[in-house]
């Protein structure tokens, strides 16, 4: 089985992939984490040295290589849905669930987010809402491609759960 949590940043993929891979007796691969492992860099490092393009370009690597594995809850990048076909990857390689949280919430989870995300450095709070309105309106359709999507300010594992099996 593989689950694949996608969603904008701050969503909660990453809260819930471990607490559901807790739960189901699954492993917990965070696509980003994985990556930094891999390339024996941060995410802002390559962003910085390498620019998105080849950041995409890894992330599409690591994204193949992780489909290849069994019983795992992934989530991916916030951007990793839009790039490529990754989309049509990750549904054809398993569960695919849009956690689709509303933007004061995004706003409130990033501003006080303690790990640094390249696109949304030294944003004040009104220039963050802007932001992901915008971003999230060009990435909604490729998120909209799962199979499944929850909405709401806070998703739990149950709700995933409850969903993967109808």
């Amino acid at each position: 089985m593989r689950i694949f949590l996608i969603g904008f940043m701050g969503c909660g993929k990453s809260t819930l992939g471990r607490k559901l891979a807790s739960e189901l007796n699954l492993t917990f691969i965070d696509l980003d984490s994985f990556l930094e492992e891999k390339y024996f860099k941060t995410i802002p490092q390559i962003f910085a040295e390498e620019g998105e393009d080849a950041f995409r370009k890894k992330e599409r690597k690591v994204l193949e290589e992780v489909c290849g594995f069994d019983d795992v809850i992934l989530a991916t990048g916030g951007g990793a849905p839009c790039f490529f076909d990754n989309m049509d990857l990750m549904n054809n390689a398993g569960f695919c669930v849009f956690l689709d949280v509303e933007i004061s919430s995004l706003v409130n989870r990033l501003i006080h987010a303690k790990t640094e995300r390249p696109l949304i450095k030294g944003k004040s709070p009104e220039e963050l809402h802007v932001f992901i309105e915008g971003l999230l309106a060009k990435r909604r359709p490729f998120y909209e491609k799962a199979r499944y999507v929850l909405k709401g300010s806070e998703i739990t594992s149950n709700q995933v759960v409850d969903l993967l099996g109808e």
